[in-house]
């Protein structure tokens, strides 16, 4: 007697169906992380190119900020992008970002 390795449809397709939904939330959390690196990396090079901050100090900053004001990482990214596209930064995100920015100039 051999043994499949391949699962066994059950009535309704309900194994089938199972993983496919598992897959599926996989390649989304996938997606978002994809993109929420990609957000931070711009972030990066913005602090780069304006506060001439190396990449290493620019995700520092990005760090330093997000744990300061209890704000989730990309969202601090997407913030100081949307600050070079001529939005005000939230006050406190601002204010915990030029003394950043300050701290690794001086290093």
């Amino acid at each position: 007697m051999t043994t499949s390795r391949v699962p066994r449809s059950l009535p309704g397709g309900t194994r089938d169906d199972a993983r496919n939904a598992r897959l599926e939330e996989e390649n989304a959390q996938l997606r978002q992380a994809v993109n929420s690196h990609a957000t931070v990396d711009q972030a990066i090079g913005v602090l780069a190119a304006i506060h001439r901050l190396a990449p290493a100090a620019g995700f520092e900053v990005l760090r330093e900020v997000s744990q300061r004001t209890n704000i989730k990482l990309h969202t601090v990214a997407e913030s100081v992008i949307a600050r070079t596209l001529g939005q005000t930064l939230p006050e406190p995100v601002m204010r915990e970002l030029d003394a950043a920015v300050h701290r690794r100039s001086r290093q």
